[in-house]
């Protein structure tokens, strides 16, 4: 079973669009997630460089997907920006990827930054 979910920060959920982070859902699909959950972090860099009023520019992601076995955490990370291609420069000001593969996200003790 595959889980999605975005969880959004922004003092009035129900009011944000999530534009954006629906479109990051929508590219990483190819990827074939087992798991994926994006946060918007943007109400916690208001003010800085980058954010906008609306939100919608810092994210955090969690990812776990096969495609990721075997491979390098850099090699991951080009996998993920390949897949979400111009948002990074057009959309999104700041990302930050945790990508997992299927075992390395059951083993116990393995870091991972979900939702705090």
């Amino acid at each position: 079973m595959r889980r999605f979910r975005a969880i959004v920060s922004a003092p009035d959920a129900k009011l944000v669009r999530m534009r954006v982070a629906n479109e990051i859902q929508a590219r990483l699909a190819r990827l074939q997630p087992q798991r994926l959950e994006l946060v918007d972090d943007s109400s916690r860099h208001a003010g800085h460089a980058g954010a906008r009023p609306e939100g919608e520019s810092h994210f955090r992601l969690l990812i776990v997907a096969d495609a990721f076995s075997g491979r390098s955490r850099i090699e991951r990370q080009r996998m993920v920006y390949d897949a979400l291609g111009d948002l990074l420069r057009t959309d999104v000001h700041a990302l930050s990827i945790t990508a997992l593969s299927p075992a390395e996200d059951a083993a116990p003790g393995v870091h991972r930054r979900p939702n705090r």
